[in-house]
């Protein structure tokens, strides 16, 4: 029975990560970038798409690796579907970074998925999301700039990254993570009692399990 149990949990986790994976996708393929006047030109490429936050989702639901893999997946496959196929290896590495890193926070360190009032979840859940789409904010360019200098060389592309390296700390890098991470965690706390009320997360540990 008890094999039986985590046959059963296994497979509902891999369904739950390929719909995190598809959500992933539609957050990038379909759902119209956010132009912000000012700040965003749609034509120049810098824009808030919603792809982030399904990454994001994904980790605090799922923990790192499967969301992480399923972020990776699905934001690849949108590179690929959407003709920006030569970006997709990046953005497999950044997706699953950002994965690793939410995951890590929400449930290695704050333990979310056990039993919490929603103060307690509001402040990890965006202690989480900060640190994943933080951590891209500097890694991307980082890896652009690497990738376009030692990997497939192109000295414009590779000074293009620097200059946004260089420019992290202008409002359009961190506002494109904000929204990311506020969409997150809203998301996250609406849906997460509706999860674990159906079952598709386990069960939550009782009080008297957490304190043993």
């Amino acid at each position: 029975m008890s094999s039986q149990k985590s046959q059963d949990k296994l497979i509902k986790k891999l369904a739950f990560a390929g719909l995190m994976a598809a959500l992933c996708y539609a957050g990038y393929a379909f759902i119209p970038p956010l132009p912000i006047p000012g700040l965003f030109d749609l034509t120049s490429g810098t824009k808030v798409h919603f792809g982030n936050a399904f990454v994001v989702l994904g980790a605090l639901f799922l923990g790192g690796p499967y969301g992480g893999l399923a972020g990776a997946v699905g934001l690849s496959l949108a590179d690929i579907l959407t003709g920006y196929g030569a970006s997709a290896p990046r953005t497999f590495i950044c997706k699953l970074l950002i994965g690793l890193i939410v995951g890590l926070v929400a449930h290695r360190l704050a333990e979310i998925s056990k039993s919490h009032d929603k103060g307690y979840l509001t402040k990890w859940a965006i202690i989480s999301s900060v640190s994943g789409l933080a951590f891209n904010v500097i890694f991307e360019p980082t890896l652009k700039y690497i990738w376009f200098s030692l990997i497939t060389p192109n000295a414009d592309k590779a000074q293009s990254a620097i200059k946004t390296l260089v420019s992290i700390t202008i409002a359009t890098s961190f506002v494109n993570a904000i929204i990311n991470s506020i969409v997150a965690v809203v998301a996250y706390l609406a849906l997460r009692p509706v999860l674990y009320k159906t079952g598709l997360l386990g069960e939550l540990p009782s009080k008297r399990q957490k304190q043993a």
